[in-house]
């Protein structure tokens, strides 16, 4: 019997090796959700079926063209993270800046982090208080994004963390309760929360149980100068009034 050659044994080998899927696919088509499929990931802590009821939103609320921005909502990324901060799902909208796909993830983080059973805090709640002489002023360096799930496709199962304080990002409730962050990033940052507020409405998410905006809600607040309080700056001229969000 002739010894195996080397090709040989190392195609038996590799004929024993799992694929990973990772729930990013990068082109739009995103899964919807992750289940710790990254080596040394955790499942994610929101059911399947409200991961994928959230990200569907995205082409639906997209599709109205009334979200103020640059591109009209067509380019885009929405993530979405657990209580704890695990990756659920990262899904891409168009020819999205590749440099927001962290952001959008560190909304997502941003949100959940500084929300809770009490006060629903998007990141557009975060601008004015975290500017130079603010009450929480240094908070974006707080809690760093990981650099190893910069590459597409990773990061899903895993707590990838940062720290965003402009709009695009809003904490997910159910009965009273944050069970995670959605964060949207692709255009201005105005519009970018207009995309998360009206996703997280229609997935049915949205029930803060108070907030820093009128209405007792986290919406956008917009600063007539330099924003104090909890205000954000406006983005431009195409910009939606909160009342109209």
């Amino acid at each position: 019997m002739k010894p195996r050659k080397p090709t040989a044994l190392l195609a038996i080998a590799l004929a024993g090796i799992t694929t990973l899927a990772i729930a990013d696919d990068g082109n739009g088509n995103g899964n919807g959700n992750g289940n710790g499929n990254e080596q040394g990931g955790k499942p994610c802590g929101i059911p399947d079926a409200t991961v994928a009821q959230v990200q569907k939103q995205l082409s639906k609320v997209a599709s109205r063209h009334d979200n103020g921005g640059l591109f009209l909502s067509t380019r885009m990324w929405s993530a979405v993270v657990d209580r704890e901060g695990v990756l659920c799902s990262v899904i891409r909208l168009g020819d999205a800046w590749p440099g927001s796909r962290a952001i959008a993830i560190a909304k997502a983080n941003t949100a959940n982090g500084f929300s809770n059973d009490e006060l629903a805090l998007s990141t557009a709640n975060l601008y004015g208080p975290t500017q130079p002489g603010g009450p929480l002023y240094g908070l974006n360096n707080s809690n760093p994004f990981n650099p190893d799930y910069l590459p597409q496709g990773s990061g899903i199962g895993r707590v990838p963390g940062g720290i965003i304080t402009f709009g695009g990002g809003v904490p997910l409730y159910v009965a009273g309760k944050v069970i995670g962050g959605l964060g949207l990033s692709g255009d201005s940052a105005c519009a970018d929360h207009v995309i998360a507020y009206r996703m997280r409405r229609e997935a049915g998410l949205d029930k803060v149980p108070s907030g820093v905006a009128p209405g007792n809600t986290d919406n956008i607040i917009y600063a007539t100068g330099a924003p104090t309080g909890f205000q954000h700056p406006k983005c431009g001229d195409k910009d939606i009034p909160p009342d109209a969000i």
